[in-house]
């Protein structure tokens, strides 16, 4: 993913009540990885107040007035662009910017690309595809990764 393209942080995943408030789905590590934005989606979406609710969040928009327009907005994207989000520090990384990196293993051999970044609860997990097609999983840590950059480095024992 291009460096300046925009970073989705959340998605609407329904209505919740009558009075436009939203449902979110979070792919921030924590509600204030979303508080700290006020505008979204290039100005189109302004937050007014965003709560936890049930491992996600749920938050009122000032465009967002009724349920109909917040089911209507069902599966919207809320984006910030790249720039927005805080520095980060050394070992750090977006899931945006590790997808779509070309994997190659520890002897230089290529491996595919990073389709996507997932986590079940014990650390993130990295998705390789690989030419042919089928995809595995290595977790994202220095014993499997010990490289990360332009491409992914990863570890030959963590390699189906």
């Amino acid at each position: 993913m291009a460096k300046d393209s925009p970073v989705t942080l959340a998605a609407i995943a329904g209505a919740h009540g009558v009075t436009g408030e939203v449902r979110l789905k979070l792919f921030t590590e924590d509600l204030d990885g979303l508080k700290r934005h006020k505008s979204f989606n290039d100005g189109k979406l302004t937050l007014k107040a965003i709560r936890p609710h049930k491992g996600g969040a749920l938050g009122r928009f000032a465009e967002i007035t009724d349920r109909n327009t917040a089911e209507a907005m069902r599966g919207t994207a809320l984006t910030v662009p790249r720039d927005a989000l805080p520095s980060l520090d050394n070992g750090e990384y977006y899931y945006t910017d590790l997808i779509g990196l070309p994997c190659i293993g520890t002897d230089g051999s290529a491996l595919g690309l990073c389709v996507a970044v997932e986590n079940y609860g014990a650390g993130d997990v990295i998705e390789i595809k690989k030419p042919d097609g089928k995809k595995f999983m290595v977790p994202m840590n220095h014993d499997a990764v010990p490289e990360w950059g332009e491409q992914l480095v990863i570890n030959l024992d963590f390699v189906d």
